[in-house]
C-alpha cells in the first residue's frame, strides 16, 4: 500500500514531459512478461505513443528500490481471438532499461473499435466482437438505469418523468451522433454506440 501511495503521488506530479525513449519498450516487455508469468493468455502488450504518454524524472527511493523515473500513459493487453483490454498504466524504472514495477489502472475512454482490431484474427471482421461489446454495455447500462429509476420513483412522479425524458433525449443524441459517424462505415457506427453507451453508464454510476 505504501508503494502504491508513493506511486500515485508521483503520477500526480506536474513535472511531466512527453517521452518516446527506450523506457517505453522496456516497460512494455516487462508488463508482457508479468502477464505471462503465471500462464496468462495475453498475446501482447501495447503502449500507446500518444499525448498521454509521459515520464517524470523521479530520482528517489521507493522503500529500498531506487527509482529514476515514472512512466505513465495508456496501453492495452491483446488477447488471441478476443477483445483487448484497454487500460492505463504506471511503470517505475531504475533507469530507462530497467523497469522495477508495473501496474495496470482503469481507463474511462476505452475504444470499442480498438478492442476489436488489436488482434489480427478480429481485425478483418470486427462485427461479431463489436456486437458482443454492445450487448455487455447495454446490459450494464440497463442495470444502472434500474437503480436510478428506483431512486427517482422514491422522489415522485415528477422525478420519474424527468428521468425518463433525460434518458430518451440521451438515446436520441447517441443514435444521431453514431449515425453521423456511420458515414465512415457500419463498424464505426456500432463502435460509436458501444463507446457512448459505456460513457453514459460511467457518468451515471
Amino acid at each position: 500500500m505504501k508503494l502504491f501511495l508513493l506511486l500515485a503521488l508521483a503520477a500526480a506530479s506536474s513535472a511531466f514531459a512527453q517521452y518516446d525513449g527506450p523506457g517505453v519498450e522496456s516497460c512494455r516487455a516487462y508488463a508482457l512478461k508479468e502477464l505471462r508469468r503465471d500462464g496468462g493468455k495475453a498475446k501482447d502488450a501495447v503502449i500507446e505513443r500518444d499525448r498521454n504518454l509521459f515520464i517524470e524524472r523521479y530520482t528517489r527511493r521507493v522503500g529500498t528500490q531506487f527509482v529514476s523515473s515514472v512512466l505513465s500513459g495508456n496501453a492495452s493487453i491483446v488477447y488471441p481471438e478476443a477483445p483487448s483490454a484497454e487500460l492505463s498504466f504506471v511503470c517505475l524504472l531504475a533507469d530507462d532499461q530497467r523497469p522495477v514495477f508495473f501496474t495496470w489502472l482503469p481507463r474511462q475512454d476505452t475504444s470499442a473499435l480498438a478492442q476489436c482490431t488489436r488482434d489480427e484474427s478480429l481485425r478483418a471482421k470486427p462485427r461479431d466482437c463489436l456486437e458482443m461489446l454492445q450487448q455487455i454495455a447495454e446490459s450494464e447500462l440497463g442495470q444502472i438505469y434500474a437503480v436510478r429509476f428506483q431512486e427517482a420513483n422514491e422522489r415522485g412522479e415528477t422525478a420519474v418523468a424527468t428521468y425518463r425524458k433525460a434518458n430518451d433525449e440521451w438515446r436520441q443524441y447517441r443514435d444521431a451522433e453514431c449515425q453521423r459517424q456511420g458515414d465512415a462505415g457500419a463498424d464505426r457506427q456500432l463502435a460509436c454506440i458501444v463507446d457512448l453507451t459505456r460513457r453514459r453508464a460511467w457518468d451515471m454510476r
